[in-house]
């Protein structure tokens, strides 16, 4: 009887369970508002939208935000790739995802990029902000300063990694707009987030969206993202036949469902967007520096994108003491005059002999005496007159190497070699005011190679350029001597 007794109690808690997994979790997954947005990446052009500048949670794609800060911080000279980080027990005590750091402990900026990128590890984002700014909370406000920068006008960031927080939003629209600013301001950063796995250091690391960047052609990134508060978020980016489209979701309720949604917002973009469209990169917003720096304005050249000024951070350290001397522009080389009648040579030259023979003293002055005689000697045959019937009878040229009256100046050092011919003049302009004792007066030169652009001063000493080497490569910079050829 005993038993019997048990049973209703039984099958009511299995009513309970089954009513709570059929009904409250689905109701608790899908808490999340949704929204979407889809662009043409090439241009920009909106190809869908959905709820788009909706102020939502936007979980670990915050870590977008923090890598391109990252990003910018390595171009401008704050920090390099080999920089050893330490963790903070703030850092090492973020909840998961995370890359397992402990506190106290060092390791690689690269390491700590890869764990963000690829794996979406907490720890590693707040010790990529602690590293750039010295606290997560002053990183955020250069995450906002930069946000605004880029067009990013309803987002809010309050961490580095995308924990819920009050007031930490954004929208599918704005992070549509970071995904963009990465491609095409940061390629040779962007193949992090294609990467399946990747090695964090301490660890190797699998990308958290490497489901649809198997599954889905084309498909190259970029983040994703999840908490309670913001459902499963995705910002993706996939390229065909040259066309590339960008698709955010948020408030997914599930990797699959939100796999798929994204999937069918990619597929969309794709027939939407015109096969052939002109490109217009985004522009580059100016680089803002820490808090409290005072940055010199540099106007940008005609040669680089469409920027209105690039700044340069300077420190007490580095402060400028002197301008660097500019360099005179190289004048056209004159092609040598050509005469094309032997005949026409011989006239001008008896008629000048003759002169010469009647005045023999005609441009001498009198001794004594600061009067010039109206007649004057006629100029001497040009030394660049090259004869038709000379050009005609030698095939080959002679060439004539004239000697150098530089000093012995004709080495150089090399600093790297770039995929824009942009980027090489900033790393050299850049390294000129960071290294100003040695390469003051030198020339900066980019030569274009087939597989990039060389970034050169030229001009140096076998001394000079041997010693800039050497501080360079003091400063962790990477430098080698250029022999004269």
């Amino acid at each position: 009887m005993k038993r019997r007794g048990r049973q209703p109690v039984r099958w009511g808690l299995v009513a309970f369970a089954t009513v709570w997994m059929l009904i409250i979790v689905p109701l608790s997954a899908a808490a999340a508002p949704y929204a979407a947005f889809v662009m043409d990446a090439r241009n920009g052009e909106v190809l869908y939208s959905n709820n788009a500048d909706a102020r939502l949670h936007p979980a670990s794609l915050t870590k977008m935000m923090t890598l391109y800060v990252v990003f910018e911080a390595i171009e401008n000279g704050e920090i390099s790739l080999d920089d050893k980080v330490q963790i903070s027990r703030h850092a090492a005590n973020e909840p998961p995802s995370k890359l397992g750091l402990r506190a106290g402990s060092t390791i690689a900026l690269r390491y700590l990029i890869r764990a963000a990128a690829v794996k979406s590890a907490n720890d590693a984002a707040t010790a990529l902000g602690e590293a750039i700014e010295g606290s997560e909370a002053q990183f955020a406000r250069r995450m906002n300063r930069t946000a605004k920068a880029l067009g990013m006008n309803r987002s809010t960031f309050k961490n580095a990694n995308g924990l819920t927080e009050n007031g930490h939003l954004s929208t599918a629209r704005d992070m549509s707009i970071l995904g963009r600013h990465l491609f095409y301001d940061y390629p040779e950063y962007y193949n992090l987030f294609s990467r399946i796995t990747a090695d964090a250091g301490i660890a190797p690391v699998s990308h958290t969206n490497r489901r649809l960047l198997e599954a889905y052609r084309g498909a190259d990134g970029i983040k994703t993202g999840y908490t309670r508060a913001a459902g499963f978020n995705l910002t993706a980016s996939a390229e065909r036949n040259g066309e590339r489209i960008i698709a955010t979701v948020f408030g997914g309720q599930s990797t699959a469902s939100r796999n798929a949604k994204v999937a069918e917002l990619l597929d969309l973009g794709f027939q939407k967007a015109p096969t052939r469209v002109a490109v217009h990169r985004p522009a580059r917003p100016p680089y803002l520096g820490k808090l409290g720096t005072a940055p010199v304005m540099i106007a940008a050249g005609d040669d680089r994108p469409a920027i209105a000024a690039k700044t340069v951070r300077l420190t007490t350290a580095a402060a400028v003491v002197k301008s660097l001397r500019p360099q005179s522009r190289p004048l056209p080389q004159v092609a040598p005059s050509v005469i094309a009648a032997r005949d026409d040579i011989e006239r001008a030259l008896l008629a000048a002999q003759q002169v010469a023979s009647a005045t023999p003293d005609a441009t001498a002055p009198a001794q004594g005496s600061m009067a010039v005689t109206s007649e004057t000697r006629p100029e001497l045959r040009p030394t660049d007159i090259v004869l038709a019937s000379a050009l005609a009878s030698e095939p080959e040229p002679e060439v004539v190497t004239r000697v150098s009256t530089s000093g012995g100046r004709h080495w150089g050092i090399n600093v790297g070699r770039y995929p824009s011919e942009y980027k090489a003049r900033q790393v050299l302009l850049k390294t000129a005011l960071n290294e100003m004792a040695t390469l003051d007066g030198s020339l900066r030169k980019v030569v274009q190679r087939p597989a990039g652009f060389d970034a050169n001063f030229m001009g140096m000493t076998r001394e000079s350029a041997d010693l800039a080497c050497r501080r360079l490569q003091a400063k962790k910079i990477t430098c080698f001597m250029i022999g004269p050829s």
